[in-house]
């Protein structure tokens, strides 16, 4: 990563915004319950979505104003053709920014070497079970031998530290998380658990029968010492030592304690629509100024600069779920990268 710099992307709350998500695609190979229906299909036209050229000026424009850090998310960006080259790229600009992707492991065991040469620094994966039958029961796909192969070979890579995430459902897999912990420090990986978030789009997220950040430390409490790591700055999970660690475990309590008050992410949607925050219901068009302008090329990058500024501006102390007035986004989260 390059120096350091000053950024532009403060908002009147004083927050600097330094981290941004890149949603690649809105497509996926699963079905993960809590992410969207089983039956989606209202994928974006891929002419909608952003070109590699687009998408490398908009990232240029947002490093310009102070972001230094980027994760690649989908969808399941491993299925964006010309992943390896976008990574490649990335990591070639002037000031590169730290790097990584969020993936669901299933295409990693081809591309954890290509994407480590190309410049990626690490990974995180999503994994909600042990179990290959609840596994095809939660996703409707049968891949569980296929992530654990891409979690393998992204360990071989040295896409490290490897983070795995995973959501509790009620009576589906909220018994497995001192088998889950138990797996991942034997493993060497880094487990962090995340509140279940209404971005499923079917309507079917119910807080009051969601597993709490609470009701995990419960569960792993009488089985392992956790001792709160106090420095967390922005990040969002709680992180815990582990036996006294040098392990340690993470619980993002996105619902029930959110962290709204340190948060320095944006969110670029793979259609080219910046985002304040994941629970968003306004989104700034990028794309537009990109292919509909007939300014110069000087011109669209100083109109983009300026989008960046007013999305920043525009974004509110919280995300809002515990209000009453809360408005899910219509968008799933496989639309809007997680």
């Amino acid at each position: 990563m390059g120096e350091l710099r000053m950024s532009a992307l403060i908002d009147t709350f004083g927050r600097v915004h330094r981290d941004i998500r890149v949603s690649l695609t809105d497509r996926c190979n699963l079905r993960c319950t809590y992410c969207m229906p089983h039956d989606f299909a209202a994928w974006m036209p891929t002419e909608d979505l952003l070109s590699t050229d687009e998408l490398m000026t908009i990232l240029e424009v947002g490093i310009d104003a102070g972001i230094d850090e980027v994760r690649l998310t989908g969808g399941e960006p491993l299925l964006r053709p010309d992943i390896v080259d976008i990574v490649a790229r990335i990591n070639s600009l002037p000031n590169p920014p730290k790097l990584s992707l969020t993936t669901n492991g299933i295409r990693l065991a081809a591309l954890a070497q290509p994407l480590k040469d190309a410049g990626l620094e690490r990974v995180n994966i999503s994994l909600d079970t042990l179990s290959a039958e609840r596994f095809k029961a939660m996703t409707f796909r049968d891949r569980f031998d296929d992530v654990l192969k891409g979690i393998k070979s992204a360990r071989d890579a040295d896409l490290t530290p490897i983070k795995i995430n995973t959501v509790l459902m009620p009576d589906v897999n909220d018994d497995e998380a001192v088998g889950l912990l138990k797996w991942a420090l034997d493993e060497g990986l880094k487990l962090r658990f995340i509140e279940q978030m209404p971005l499923d789009a079917g309507g079917v997220w119910d807080r009051s029968t969601m597993v709490t950040a609470d009701d995990v430390f419960h569960a792993l409490n009488p089985v392992f010492s956790l001792t709160a790591v106090e420095a967390r700055g922005s990040a969002p999970a709680e992180e815990f030592l582990v036996n006294g660690g040098p392990e340690t475990v993470g619980i993002i309590a996105s619902v029930t304690r959110p962290f709204c008050g340190s948060c320095d992410r944006l969110r670029l949607t793979s259609d080219g629509q910046l985002r304040s925050c994941l629970f968003a219901t306004k989104e700034m068009d990028l794309r537009s100024v990109l292919r509909e302008s007939d300014d110069s090329d000087e011109a669209k990058r100083a109109e983009i600069a300026l989008r960046f500024g007013k999305t920043v501006l525009s974004k509110l102390p919280g995300h809002g779920i515990n209000d009453p007035s809360f408005i899910q986004p219509a968008r799933p989260m496989s639309a809007i990268g997680g």
